[in-house]
């Protein structure tokens, strides 16, 4: 378990280890226009210790928000309300990329200002509710973007990048897994589209290469990472195993000639296994690995390291529980318990007030 704890060099970004902290919606944006609060700073702040932290989804646009009180990334405000929070990660020592994440169909009319609606990879609904301020309420139809406004949505992932950047940030992860926009262009029962963005697996694969390249041309390949989740049933997304084994290895292939600071696996379940390592054989690069475990990822996935699965291990509810999390893993604990209570919005109890290890 020694590798973990060793430095590694993120494509020029020096981490102080290989554990990292992954991105967890909290819904605790209660500032000005969407964005962070002084709670927010020490909660980040407090975790500087990660490896890398990656930062809740952000959203690119408006029209992005899937969930109350989520922050964005499209204003100069919430820019200068991000630099604070990075600003004290890198006091600490740190280093943090901020998570792009469009939400697509997953959101509803009620979170969007001036009569917008959720947009998709095509008009399908997904099945379920979505905690509103007016209580839950059915997820609705999206309306299907055009081929314009495709190529607009790309262009509001590179502004957020590039704010992302002006706010101190190391770099930016697309999110491209649980079932938000970019994963619903890649799912072929969200993306029923019969343009050049829909189809078959091969253009299907399509609008997550032209993010990711979009966003590398405007802040460089060393600063821009993307999360996948092949096969995850998450948010109403039907892949199926073989579907999935053709698309993703093409995709991995093409996002390894990016040269990108990392990719991200996040695994859906134990059964895809093979898949992770078959990716891991098509991506040159760093691969950060948030493994399917039973119950919250423990200290045995470190082990995931030493066995050339992953460079990197991402933790996400116990990190959030245990802002102290590799030290506590190095000294093979204790771990405080996760509140799942207080995982979405609320104040500080369940945020930042888990202790951290005596002395």
């Amino acid at each position: 378990m020694t590798i973990a704890f060793e430095p590694i060099d993120l494509r020029g970004t020096p981490l102080a280890n290989r554990i990292a902290m992954a991105p967890m919606t909290r819904s605790r944006a209660f500032g000005p226009g969407l964005t962070p609060t002084d709670s927010t700073v020490e909660y980040y702040a407090q975790r500087a210790s990660a490896g890398l932290i990656i930062t809740e989804g952000i959203q690119p646009s408006v029209v992005g928000q899937g969930y109350p009180d989520t922050p964005g990334l499209h204003s100069e405000e919430q820019v200068a309300a991000w630099r604070r929070v990075t600003d004290a990660v890198h006091a600490a020592g740190g280093r943090i990329f901020a998570q792009l994440m469009h939400a697509g169909r997953i959101g509803h009319p009620s979170l969007l200002p001036d009569g917008l609606v959720p947009v998709g990879a095509s008009a399908v609904a997904a099945a379920g509710q979505l905690f509103t301020h007016e209580g839950p309420k059915d997820l609705v139809t999206p309306r299907e973007l055009t081929a314009d406004e495709v190529r607009a949505t790309i262009a509001d992932f590179v502004a957020a990048a590039r704010n992302a950047i002006e706010a101190g940030f190391d770099g930016v992860e697309l999110h491209g897994a649980n079932g938000y926009l970019i994963h619903q262009f890649l799912a072929p029962n969200t993306n029923l589209r019969e343009d050049e963005w829909g189809g078959p697996a091969e253009a299907r694969i399509r609008f997550a290469l032209e993010a990711t390249r979009a966003v590398v041309a405007a802040i460089g390949a060393e600063r821009t990472a993307i999360r996948i989740s092949p096969a995850n049933p998450y948010n109403d997304i039907a892949e199926p195993l073989e579907e999935a084994e053709m698309a993703y290895p093409a995709l991995v292939r093409e996002l390894d000639a990016l040269d990108l600071a990392y990719l991200h696996v996040l695994e859906g379940g134990p059964e895809l296994r093979e898949l992770t390592l078959a990716l891991r054989k098509e991506y040159s690069g760093t691969v950060v690995l948030n493994a399917a475990t039973e119950g919250p990822t423990g200290p045995g996935a470190l082990d995931l390291i030493e066995d050339g699965v992953a460079d990197i291990v991402s933790y996400g509810a116990l990190f959030l529980a245990n802002p102290d999390l590799p030290a506590r893993l190095k000294a093979g604990g204790p771990f405080n318990t996760p509140d799942t209570a207080t995982f979405f919005g609320g104040g500080d109890k369940g945020y930042t007030d888990y202790p951290a290890l005596a002395g």
